[in-house]
């Protein structure tokens, strides 16, 4: 074999070789794109340097020795870690964390990015409602706060600027939630009804055996 087929050669594989590896290159930066949302992973009572390690989106800087709020400074789903109760919610514009010096103590966040229409906040709430349910998490104060479904009854009541709907689930004697649902003026729609959420979560507040009436708001 000629010194010029073999050079030729070698050209040859090195550029099959370099081939492969753009594909693999190319598959993963795809699956990447497709797969990796900037999210905040975090736990109840974790710390801040636990949420900064977990979490793929960038966060406030830490403010030791005093109660706070930290915010993503992205759009970021939540991903709640806990062994029984985790669950994920859709990428948020408003979402913030609070801290006691650098503990997590509670969460107060807007699960969507923009106002939503009926249909898609409905779909929403209904998501984390069962990933609740099917984690253990149970809804609680139930006759006057019950748990939201794509029902007609439900449909107008949410339509009704003065009512909206909130509920609340409780998981064990570890965590509560409340979510609420309100109708939002939307200024640059202002000819659609759109909706906001509001999802609050931390360590038990609210007594489960007594009930109380939803104030009109």
């Amino acid at each position: 074999m000629s010194v010029q087929s073999r050079v030729g050669g070698r050209r040859r594989r090195l550029g099959i070789v370099l081939l492969v590896l753009l594909a693999v290159a190319l598959l993963r930066w795809g699956f990447q794109a497709l797969s990796d949302e900037p999210e905040i992973a975090l736990e109840m009572g974790g710390t801040y340097e636990d949420l900064r390690e977990r979490s793929t989106a960038n966060f406030s800087q830490l403010i030791p020795g005093h109660v706070w709020f930290g915010i993503p400074k992205t759009d970021a789903r939540l991903r709640f870690i806990d062994p029984q109760y985790g669950f994920v919610t859709p990428p948020a514009r408003f979402f913030t964390v609070g801290f006691d010096d650098n503990l997590i103590d509670g969460i107060r966040m807007s699960p969507q990015i923009e106002p939503l229409l009926l249909d898609d906040v409905l779909k929403v709430v209904l998501n984390l409602q069962d990933q609740w349910r099917e984690s253990g998490w149970i809804p609680i104060r139930q006759r006057s706060a019950p748990p939201f479904a794509d029902t007609s009854e439900w449909r107008v009541r949410l339509r009704d600027v003065n009512k909206g709907g909130t509920t609340y689930w409780q998981a064990g004697d570890k965590y509560q939630v409340l979510l609420r649902v309100h109708r939002f003026k939307d200024n640059k729609r202002p000819n659609e009804e759109r909706y906001m959420i509001t999802l609050n979560l931390g360590k038990p507040w609210l007594p489960t055996h007594t009930e109380f009436p939803v104030l009109a708001r």
